[in-house]
């Protein structure tokens, strides 16, 4: 049941966004502290490029999340892929993105939520109309009439060997 006023967000949609720009601060920090710790060894320099990954995601969680809590939101749609990028930074030991991204993909389900977006989208999504059966009239079933039974065939007579 949509509780929802037509213009109204509704409350998982204002959680994903405050979720996805918690997660971009902290992907933010997070990626700026494993770059900095990284440049103080010879390997660490060698593995930046997997440092700077967080940071990149944290700006554009940061931008995604913009988008969505603007007043006016404009054409945006369901960032699923940022979600399951959230997911694989528990690879780099950040737990706290894993699950944003793991309750974003959930609330992007939610039939609200799917209905705002479509409806900031301009598709309107609406409902398939009943296809109508057609009326099936039973067959009219003719008696059914025993078939007539043959008698059987009289069994050939077998011939005696005289002498025995």
């Amino acid at each position: 049941m949509n509780t929802t006023y037509p213009n109204q967000r509704p409350g998982l949609f204002t959680a994903i966004a405050a979720m996805t720009l918690a997660s971009g601060v902290i992907n933010l920090f997070w990626g700026f502290v494993a770059s900095a710790s990284a440049l103080g060894t010879i390997v660490g320099i060698v593995c930046l490029p997997i440092t700077i990954l967080p940071t990149i995601l944290g700006v554009f969680e940061i931008i995604y999340a913009a988008k969505l809590l603007s007043t006016q939101p404009g054409p945006v749609n369901p960032a699923q892929s940022l979600a399951v990028f959230q997911i694989s930074t528990f690879l780099l030991g950040n737990v706290f993105s894993m699950v944003v991204g793991i309750l974003s993909l959930i609330f992007y389900n939610d039939v609200a939520v799917k209905e705002y977006f479509a409806q900031i989208n301009g598709t309107a999504r609406t409902a398939p109309a009943p296809v109508e059966q057609p009326e099936v009239l039973p067959v009219p079933e003719e008696p059914v009439t025993p078939e007539p039974v043959e008698e059987p065939a009289r069994p050939k007579r077998v011939r005696k060997i005289a002498g025995k």
